[in-house]
Formats: structure tokens, sequence, C-alpha cells
């Protein structure tokens, strides 16, 4: 693929996690995927293969949120395999306090698929917010 049609593919994935639809977004994702969450907290961290995002970060953000996790996209840079996206999430935690975190995300597309995805975000605000990224008991 080229730039445009990365872009293009980025934009209509947050389009669709604005309206907290991640299906496109995990669809995208090449089996294996690496994402790189910065930072030097508990939730920073390098999720390897597909299998580790969903049950090692997707699963723990559910148990955290209240209904789907909505990010929308502000602004979107890209340049061959590479696509900057910065974005704000709009959620509530399920104990109903506001977490609308701000994010830098670089993706790396490969073949249409993506391949990694490393996160720069407030970990201070993560942490304060949702706590330990641990299963919480249902």
């Amino acid at each position: 693929m080229n730039t445009l049609a990365n872009k293009e593919l980025l934009q209509r994935i947050y389009a669709a996690l604005a309206d907290g639809d991640s299906r496109l977004f995990l669809e995208s994702l090449a089996d294996d995927f690496r994402w790189v969450i910065t930072g030097s907290n508990s939730w920073s961290h390098t999720y390897e293969g597909k299998h580790a995002v969903m049950t090692g970060l997707v699963a723990v953000l559910r148990t955290k949120l209240e209904g789907r996790m909505r990010v929308s996209a502000e602004r979107l840079i890209a340049e061959g395999d590479h696509v900057a996206v910065q974005a704000r999430g709009n959620n509530v935690t399920r104990g109903g306090v506001p977490y609308a975190n701000s994010y830098c995300n670089i993706f790396t597309l490969r073949d249409g698929k993506i391949v990694e995805m490393v996160e720069y975000m407030d970990s201070d605000l993560a942490l304060r917010v949702l706590g330990e990224p641990v299963a919480e008991p249902a």
C-alpha cells in the first residue's frame, strides 16, 4: 500500500473507534503485531502478537472502562509505511471517573496490515485513573 492508502485506512479505523467500534482496528492487525506503550510505569509494556494484545491489554481495559473504548483522531500525518495519529480518548471508568487521555500513536503498516504501534500517552494519568493494569475480579 502507498502513503495515501495507509493514511485512509487509519482514518477509517479512527472514525470507527470514535463511535466505539474496534472491529476494523482489530481486523487490520497483523498476527505478529507489536504494541509498544512507552513510559516508565506499570502501563508501559510491549505486547508481542495480536493474541497478547487481546489477552494482555484489551481484556484488562474492558474490565476498567464502562462500555466500548472510544478514541478520536485529531491529526494524521503519513509518510510511506508510517502513519502518526494524534488522538484523544473519550471514556469513563466503571467507577464513573472520566478518562480522556491524549495519545500520539506511530503506526507501521505492511501489505495493508498494521505490524507495529508505538503509543505515547500520559501514563501517569492512566495509572491514577485506571489503577494498575491487571484484571479486576468480576
